[in-house]
């Protein structure tokens, strides 16, 4: 799973996510990118799953990039435990995706398999989805 080697500080304040992403909004890597066409929290749990997928898809001729990186640690209070007494312990580690990021990359293999593959890996994450193509305009 995906989390930082270390941190400034154990717990951080949340982070919400924006309306738009200013950068990492066109594919710059592969030949097709996953967007977000929405925004929220993906796991590293979550980030796994769609990596699996589509390196299943891969093979041994293409190449996937992962655009995104779990550093926000999100935390939780045990249940039935009596208010104050500090914040809680971190539970999870999650991206905070914008709309129009693009979190997922793919290239090297046939077209259409590649656009199979990101919307399987797609149907993994917490938010909604599109395949576009490189060079394609990001809304």
């Amino acid at each position: 799973m995906l989390q930082p080697k270390r941190l400034k500080w154990r717990r951080s304040h949340l982070i919400r996510p924006k309306d738009f992403a200013s950068r990492s909004n066109t594919v710059a890597y592969g030949d097709f990118g996953l967007v977000a066409t929405r925004g929220g929290y993906i796991t590293n749990r979550q980030i796994e799953s769609a990596r699996v997928v589509l390196s299943r898809y891969t093979k041994k001729f293409g190449k996937t990039y992962i655009r995104i990186f779990p550093y926000l640690g999100l935390t939780k209070k045990p249940a039935e435990v009596r208010m104050g007494n500090g914040k809680g312990t971190v539970e999870q580690w999650v991206a905070v995706v914008d709309k129009g990021t693009v979190m997922f990359e793919i290239g090297g293999i046939n077209p259409a398999d590649a656009q199979y593959a990101l919307k399987q890996a797609g149907y993994k994450l917490s938010v909604t989805t599109r395949v576009v193509k490189k060079g394609e305009e990001n809304k």
